[in-house]
């Protein structure tokens, strides 16, 4: 364990996890001169029609390889004025993720479960833990709409449409509603080893007396050839697609005790972070940036697409989320050997441990981007 990174000490209780990232935010706050500001979390985006609308305001650019972006915390402090980081706020995630909906969908519906280790446990064995489930709609260089629940008792095979409602009632629109109530079916997976971080922004032109809070990461991840996580000849692995990226989300704001609340100011300060520590970015790494606009979720559905596999391939299989959660499945085996069961489970760990194309430790990630 890293003593500066006191966080991880957490990996396994988001409770106590969020608790201290808060205090360190607080703490980061005071120290900029400001200990009578209050933390809020980011509104509800009001449209003209009086809709109120939860909202990702998320950006990011996608790269090669993660190592393209070693030593960006330090560059983007440097070259974006007003950006301070938050410390002790690094924290290191590893998850798959699922697409659950097709490329002819309207919303992107997808699937994620961290991951951990059992205390001594083989290293080349995961668990999954903090199921969530998640609405977004299509494209990646607006603000889309979002909604995520969290899945109690590790079952992905519910309905989430009772959980979502219980989450966001009157921001729930009809056709997102009425689209989680469709029958999820996994279209391909994905696995990510991230490396979180925090950071504040001040501008009093742009963003008056608010400070804006930016969750930013930096993503290494590996996208499955197969919803199934088979081998595929087209690209001789089961892992066709290695790439990283740098996210960064207006995750809320401090502002003065007893500041009244502005929509349009909030919302115009949110807009503006967004673009000072994207532009900055996008001239430090133009050379090396890949031109998609995908969401991870979009890329994994279009990744499969270009290989070749069709959506008759997907029914026939019709794969469930909660198989890849078990060592074994009841209802699948191999084809060349009908005795022994598949273990997607297993399968899902190569996306993460396969030699040729292993993702990096959470540690060896932070320490890259410092």
């Amino acid at each position: 364990m890293n003593e500066h990174r006191p966080l991880f000490k957490h990996i396994r209780n988001h409770a106590a996890l969020f608790s201290d990232l808060s205090h360190y935010r607080n703490a980061a706050v005071a120290e900029l001169g400001f200990p009578q500001y209050e933390f809020h979390k980011t509104p509800k985006f009001v449209t003209d029609d009086g809709q109120r609308l939860t909202i990702e305001p998320e950006r990011s650019i996608v790269l090669p390889k993660v190592n393209v972006l070693e030593g960006v915390k330090s560059k983007l402090v440097e070259h974006v004025p007003g950006l301070s980081m938050v410390k002790h706020s690094e924290i290191g995630y590893r998850y798959p993720t699922a697409a659950l909906a097709g490329l002819d969908a309207p919303f992107i519906k997808r699937m994620r479960s961290e991951y951990f280790h059992k205390v001594d446990e083989d290293r080349s064995i995961c668990r999954p833990v903090n199921l969530s489930y998640g609405i977004k709609s299509r494209g990646k260089a607006d603000n889309r709409q979002e909604y995520e629940v969290w899945m109690p008792d590790e079952a992905p095979d519910q309905n989430p449409l009772p959980l979502l409602i219980e989450n966001y009632g009157e921001d729930l629109p009809n056709d997102v509603r009425h689209f989680v109530e469709q029958p999820s079916r996994v279209h391909g997976w994905m696995g990510v080893k991230r490396a979180a971080f925090e950071a504040l922004y001040r501008n009093s032109v742009a963003c008056g007396d608010l400070i804006i809070c930016v969750a930013m990461s930096v993503d290494a991840y590996n996208i499955g050839a197969q919803p199934d996580l088979s081998y595929s000849p087209q690209v001789e692995s089961s892992v066709a697609a290695s790439n990283a990226e740098l996210e960064w989300e207006v995750e809320g704001y401090y502002a003065p005790r007893g500041w009244t609340f502005d929509h349009d100011a909030v919302w115009t300060a949110i807009y503006h972070t967004l673009e000072a520590v994207g532009a900055p970015l996008n001239d430090l790494y133009s050379h090396a940036i890949l031109p998609i606009t995908q969401s991870k979720t979009e890329r994994i559905l279009s990744t499969l697409s270009s290989l070749g596999v069709s959506q008759a391939h997907i029914d026939e299989l019709n794969l469930q989320p909660w198989e890849f959660l078990q060592t074994e499945s009841q209802h699948r085996v191999k084809s060349h050997d009908p005795s022994r069961p598949v273990n997607l489970l297993g399968r899902l760990n190569r996306l993460f441990y396969q030699p040729e194309l292993q993702l990096p430790s959470l540690n060896w990630m932070h320490d890259l981007i410092l």
